[in-house]
């Protein structure tokens, strides 16, 4: 097996990107054309030192690439609906980070599905690199998914998650261990539908469920499940102190 040059992964992901959201003419058009000529013989060449059979992998990609982008428009008028500073479908397709990494996940999850070795990480380590956010390719995703913000998100292997979910930033979905002996078992959580994590929150274990339509507060951290409709936050407590009767800190002088 022949390890993929990095820079050619990067032109790759550009020109899957350029053929499904061709920014100067009409990106939000459902439509994928001459898909083939643009991408077929750059992922052939990947795809050579990797797995036999890489013009007939090539093609069943390039099959798929239809409904991904059905998929991502979708992804994109959700962030859209639910980010007030987007003005626009072509802005979010164009500059966000959040739906750059959730496009090089869904692509990578292709090929995963495929069986393609070592590139779809390539694909999402990419995304990583330039966005902060981190995806497995093996994750489950459903749609419509949001990301706003983006930084330092964390989507473990294993990770399950339903339609119309929003994640801010600093989200893990991560494991309880990193023993490698549980390698071939569910580690990571699942989220059900309607769910939003706000920035910071921590969800551990392969058993974990957020229940549908769950909001989870910033900085919480959960190893067990919850159950649908739940709301769960930090209880913040302010102490206004009185300045009458404050004293002066003591000073140590070393």
């Amino acid at each position: 097996m022949k390890i993929p040059n990095k820079k050619g992964v990067e032109i790759l992901v550009k020109k899957v990107f350029k053929v499904l959201f061709p920014l100067d003419e009409k990106p939000i058009d459902r439509e994928v054309t001459d898909a083939g000529k643009v991408i077929r013989e750059q992922l052939e060449l990947i795809l050579s030192g990797l797995m036999p059979e890489n013009e007939k992998l090539s093609g069943q990609f390039l099959g798929m690439l239809k409904p991904i982008k059905g998929t991502l428009l979708k992804d994109a008028e959700f962030i859209l609906e639910s980010d007030p500073a987007a003005k626009s479908l072509e802005e979010v397709i164009a500059i966000y980070p959040g739906f750059f990494a959730t496009y090089c996940y869904r692509i990578a999850h292709a090929l995963n599905q495929l069986l393609v070795p070592l590139l779809p990480r390539m694909i999402t380590e990419y995304a990583h690199k330039i966005t902060g956010i981190d995806i497995h390719p093996g994750a489950e995703i459903g749609s419509p998914f949001s990301i706003d913000h983006g930084t330092g998100i964390v989507i473990g292997e294993t990770t399950k998650i339903g339609n119309y979910v929003k994640l801010y930033q600093g989200v893990t979905l991560g494991a309880l261990s990193v023993d490698k002996s549980h390698a071939s078992s569910k580690r990571h959580p699942t989220i059900e539908d309607n769910v939003i994590l706000y920035a910071g929150s921590t969800i551990l274990g392969g058993e974990t469920v957020i229940g549908r339509n769950c909001v989870i507060g910033g900085n919480v951290w959960l190893t067990e499940s919850i159950a649908p409709f739940s709301v769960v936050y930090h209880k913040s407590e302010i102490i206004v102190r009185d300045h009458n009767s404050f004293q002066e800190p003591v000073n140590f002088i070393i």
